[in-house]
Order: structure tokens, then sequence, then C-alpha cells
């Protein structure tokens, strides 16, 4: 059932069920980590992005080989006190030793698994009744009781050398299982305190019941991370990359300026992207403003950096290129719960009066663009601030929030098939939720659960959004890019800006750019879907796009001014 919570780009996985048994992974290579390893680790563990406790691992090495111990809490809906869990390994990284003490969901646990060869032997006391076992394992299976996420430092060891496309074992109480090693990517991770080399694994856990994916990062040492369940909405996150004021490098350019931009009560965190030489002491301006969700200054959306990718176009073509974490993301302070287009609005503002006061930009040639929903941020800002020479819309939204959303209910039950009773049940429902989120009228004959999905104040000023009623107030010059592609902006919204800019009352210059074969993320696609983004090859932000842009940001900014 859709909700009418029309997030555009923004990407959030669905609500699976929470799977108590959660396997592991290892290598084909098995290689220790350094003899020096940093002292216990603290992880917060998360559930569809709401912390539900916290578990502190161990890492250490004697002469009889590796231990993990661990410890710790979680919530609902795992519901889980670890007093001790310990997993052993000989010196090369073979199992010896399993030993919990634990609550699970209300129940005592106590399980002792000792490992001899191929075989391994559990005595298991649960809510005061014990049963012994006799399974067979692999010799060099990575041993993961469940639910416990200290074991996976094993994990992590073994992901240090693994290679993309073996197939390891692993044993989870009573079970072995194959484990599929996909795709690993270096990345960059700015914590407080240092820049941690990561590297990122996708993995798939070919359970019993079902396959599992996943994301395991490890650090420089080849200690855990990160884990990342999409499915099961989980995310174990250790402490120092889990705190605000740590963020993902995506990307990075080597002259990348880290800057702080005063806003309405916080700061707002950002990047300056400059060209990597230039002979003038002041530069064009481009300030890049995201679309809807939780947005980060590289706009990452499946691992791909839109805007982390489109301001090293734009600065390699001469201009300074701001891009920032929005509020309440990534480094940014504030909170979205209850921020409205109005109050993105504000921090935009911000930011344009962060660069124009700064010496080394050109304060007469300052554009901004807006990706998306950032489209009509862009617009709200452009109306109001003269020190605005042009605007850039791309995958820009044409007609109300409220029409949009609209459209996108209608193409999703078009994709899914539904009967015409199905799909005209859901259709009144959404214009029911609709109205009420515009109306604050008729909540009673509506579900409480979309209420709490989409009673919400930046929802609100979504859907009631009109770009027809905030254009005419747009002086500059405007320039609208639209990929041929995009499914979850449409086409048509290009030809919708077009005739409202150039229906403006003495209109400056106004150009559409259409770019053929690419998405809502400015990437080459075949089919523009949403459910194809996790698998396009080569993500690059289509050349065509920034190429357009950057030709088009030199005619605007030479133009005559109103």
């Amino acid at each position: 059932m859709l909700t009418g919570m029309a997030l555009l780009h923004s990407i959030r996985a669905g609500a699976a069920a929470v799977a108590v048994l959660m396997p592991a992974i290892a290598g084909a290579q098995v290689t220790p980590p350094p003899v020096m390893i940093p002292a216990a680790s603290s992880f917060t563990i998360f559930f569809k992005a709401v912390p539900i406790g916290s578990e502190q691992i161990a890492l250490t090495r004697s002469a009889d080989g590796w231990t993990i111990t661990s410890s710790g809490r979680m919530g609902a809906p795992i519901d889980v006190v670890a007093r001790h869990v310990q997993v052993r390994y000989t010196d090369d990284w073979k199992p010896i030793e399993v030993t919990i003490d634990a609550t699970v969901n209300g129940q005592t646990l106590s399980v002792q698994t000792i490992v001899t060869g191929a075989t391994a032997q559990t005595h298991v006391v649960r809510a005061g009744q014990s049963a012994d076992r006799t399974d067979p394992i692999p010799a060099d299976a990575v041993l993961l009781p469940s639910p416990f996420w200290g074991p996976f430092e094993a994990v992590a060891a073994r992901l240090k050398t693994a290679a993309s496309g073996s197939t390891i074992q692993a044993f989870a109480g009573s079970s072995s299982y194959a484990i599929k090693v996909g795709d690993g990517a270096a990345e960059q991770i700015q914590t407080a305190t240092r820049l941690i080399d990561a590297r990122r694994t996708r993995v798939t856990l070919l359970t019993p019941s079902m396959p599992i994916d996943a994301d395991i990062w490890i650090d420089e040492t080849g200690r855990l991370l990160r884990i990342t369940i999409p499915a099961q909405n989980i995310d174990v996150v250790r402490e120092d990359i889990a705190s605000v004021a740590a963020r993902r490098v995506t990307i990075s350019r080597p002259n990348d300026e880290a800057v702080k931009i005063p806003a309405n009560g916080f700061s707002l965190a950002g990047t300056l992207s400059k060209p990597a030489s230039t002979k003038d002491k002041t530069l064009p301006v481009v300030i890049l403003v995201g679309g809807s969700g939780p947005t980060d200054r590289d706009e990452t959306v499946f691992n791909v950096p839109v805007f982390g990718q489109l301001a090293g176009a734009l600065a390699d073509a001469g201009y300074a290129v701001l891009r920032y974490d929005k509020r309440g993301i990534g480094q940014s302070g504030g909170r979205a719960e209850a921020a409205t287009l109005a109050d993105y609005a504000d921090d935009l503002r911000a930011a344009v009066k962060f660069m124009y006061e700064r010496k080394d930009v050109d304060q007469r040639k300052l554009a901004i663009l807006g990706h998306s929903e950032g489209g009509w941020v862009s617009m709200l800002v452009a109306a109001k601030d003269k020190h605005i020479a042009a605007l850039v819309l791309v995958a820009t939204i044409g007609v109300t929030g409220a029409e949009l959303n609209m459209e996108q209910v209608t193409h999703a039950l078009d994709r899914a098939k539904r009967t015409d009773a199905e799909r005209q049940t859901t259709l009144d429902l959404q214009k029911q939720i609709q109205t009420a989120v515009l109306t604050g009228k008729g909540w009673d004959a509506i579900p409480p659960i979309y209420r709490k999905q989409a009673d919400t104040p930046w929802f609100q000023s979504f859907l009631a959004f009109d770009p027809a009623k905030v254009m005419p107030g747009v002086r500059q010059p405007i320039l609208v890019v639209q990929g041929m592609l995009d499914t979850q902006v449409p086409p048509p919204n290009a030809d919708r800006l077009d005739a409202l800019a150039r229906a403006r009352k003495n209109a400056p210059m106004v150009e559409v750019v259409k770019v053929p074969g690419i998405n809502h993320l400015l990437l080459p696609a075949t089919t523009g879907e949403f459910d194809e983004y996790s698998t396009l090859t080569g993500k690059r932000v289509s050349p065509e796009v920034t190429t357009a842009v950057a030709a088009w940001l030199q005619k605007a900014f030479a133009a005559p001014r109103p």
C-alpha cells in the first residue's frame, strides 16, 4: 500500500520483518589483522534508522590464537541482552569454541559449542531446558551465533583479502551455509579525529531460509566498521563513524575545502570545490541544492555521489561549487522532523549569503542549481534574493506536489498490474490522505498507520507547493534540464516549467535541455524505473548534463541583469 510520501530520489529500505538469524561472511584467503589491535569498540545498533541498542566488542590475540568477546543490549524488535559472548579461533582462524550467556526474547540462554575437526558439539540451556547436539562444520567456517554482532569481527578480518566471487562457509548454531562475496569498493570516512580508509564489500548470505544481501565495511587494519542489512532495516555502526561529526567521503578533489555555513541557530556543513588551478582572483559560483529526503552534500543514492560528481565536473569547467548536507543530515546541525520547503529555503539563503561574502568569488556570477525538489527550494530563494544571477532546474517538478504524488502512485499501480478494483481503492485512499494532509480534516476515515507516515510538516508543504505561483517572481535566466527516462519526475514537467518561465513579464533567457537515455539521477539507464537504480553499471552522471549546464551558465552570466 502506497502512503503518498513522494520522496522522489530519496532511497528507503522496505519494511521486511527482522530475522533473528544473522549469518556471516568469510574470505577465500585468511590473513589475520596486524598484531597491534585497537582497544574494545562500541557499536550502535539501528533499526529503521532508530537506535535500539549497543554492543561492546573486543578482539585480542594470544599465543593460543584469536578471541572475540562482546556484550550489549538490543531492544525491540530484537530484544536481546548479551552478558557475555566469546568466540575463539586458532592463529590461522580455524574455529575452536563459542560460549554465550544471554537473554533472548525474555528467555535465558546458555550455549557452548566446541569444534573438533569437522564436528561441532553444542550444549544449549534455554529457559532451564537443556539439549545437546552434534553437527558437521567446515574446518575453516566463521562462527556466528545469532543474534550477536561481535563475531562479525572474524568476518571483517577475512574480508580484508577475500576475492570478489569467492564462496565461503559459515556456521550459525546448527547449520552451515554458503556465502558469496561480491564487489568491494574503497571509501573514505572523515571522523572528528582522522580520515579512515575503509572498504565496503557487498555480500549475499545464502541462508537455509532465504538469501540476505548485506554490506560490510572494514577499516585499514581489518577491523569491523559497519554492517548494513537493507531488507531488514538493520545498521550496526562503530561509534567513531556513527557520530554526527563523521561522514563518508564518497568523492573528493585535491583542493576541496570543508566549510561551515552559519544558518538559523545552527551550522550547515559543506564542501567547496574549485578548479585545480586558475589565474582568476575570483570565480563564478554554483550552489547545488539537493532533493527530498535525508540528502547529504554528495546526494549519494545507491552509492552514486550524484552531486559529488556534478560538483567535480563544474569545478573542472571553471566554477567554484558549493554543496552542503541538509539540516539534520551528515555533519549539519538543525533538525529535519518539522522542516518544510520554506525552512530548506532559509538554509539555501544562508548558503547564498555565505558565498556572496567570500573574497574569492565573483559576486556578479552566482547561480543556484536545484535537483528534483531542490528546484522548488531554489525557486523560492531566487524569487526573493537578487544576488542570484542564474537558476538551473534539474529534474524539477512543474506541477503541484499533490498532482505529482498522484501521478507517481498511478504509475506504481500500473507497473504492479493491480486489478481495476484494487487500483481504484488505492487511488481513492491516496486522495483521502492528501486531502487530510492539506486540510487537517478527514483523518478519522484513514488508518492511523498512514497518518503517522503522511501527516508531517514537510509533506504538507510538498503537496501544497505550486510552481506556477512562485515562477512570476523569479527574474533570473532559467535553464531546465530533463532526463527523458525520468519516471519519478516525468519529461512533461520540463515543458510545464518552460511554459511558466516564458510566461513571465519581460521574461529573461529561458532554455530547456532534454537529455535522452538518462534517469532521475542523471545517470544513463535503460528503463529509468526506480527498481533499476541498483543494477546500473558505469554509474557516472551523464557528461551531457554537466556540459550543458557549464555552457549555459557562461551565457547566463554574460546576459544583462534585469
